[in-house]
């Protein structure tokens, strides 16, 4: 997501700062000094006396910040979407709050992936497992309930929460296709674009 910001080139302060190696991306996914749960990526600001790790082809560089500026958690609902999605949702809660405690204002981004295949296999050692629209539900069946809850419950607590239609079977050669690629490309780009913004309003100073 932090590569998509410079790319997209609607914050003129964010690449500056990112240029500069001033703004990172915590390879910890936590700030330093701060206790938290783990998110699934943290940019902020670098700590004065750590170093910036620059990786080839990549303009954001990695390192330890000292605080967090824009924080991302990201779930995926591939099957049993209804057995998982009290705990789905609460996470996406914890997580949020988790970023809030550590100081400042951050910017919280939810990203969650919902499954819309028409069967789903899942495995556990040897053994297969495949849904039967009866018992074990097909992703399609319970794909837009989960999407409901996650909007209704986990959104509140987001600047931006960004749903990821798709469809997987799981089953070899392991099939994927976006439900669709041109709405799902419209929909990221907006709330890259109003983070965009949005970083410039709260990070200005």
């Amino acid at each position: 997501m932090y590569e998509d910001l410079v790319a997209l080139g609607k914050s003129t302060l964010l690449a500056e700062r990112i240029a500069r190696r001033e703004r990172v991306v915590n390879t910890a996914n936590k700030a330093v000094g701060k206790k938290s749960r783990r998110g699934d990526g943290t940019f902020g600001e670098l700590v004065p006396t750590a170093m910036a790790i620059a990786e080839d082809g990549l303009h954001v560089a990695r390192g330890e910040i000292a605080n967090i500026e824009i924080g991302a958690e990201t779930k995926i609902l591939a099957k049993a979407m209804i057995k998982q999605i009290d705990r789905v949702i609460g996470d996406l809660i914890r997580q949020a709050e988790q970023f809030k405690r550590t100081g400042g204002n951050p910017i919280c981004i939810g990203i969650v992936g919902i499954n819309q295949a028409s069967s789903y296999t899942s495995y556990e050692g040897d053994r297969e497992y495949l849904t039967d629209g009866r018992r074990e539900k097909h992703p399609n069946q319970e794909a837009t309930t989960a999407e409901q809850r996650v909007r209704a419950e986990a959104q509140p607590h987001f600047f931006e929460l960004q749903i990821l239609r798709f469809r997987a079977t799981n089953i070899p050669p392991f099939p994927f296709e976006w439900v669709n690629l041109t709405q799902t490309e419209k929909e990221y780009s907006s709330l890259l674009l109003r983070l965009s913004r949005e970083y410039d309003k709260r990070f200005s100073t």
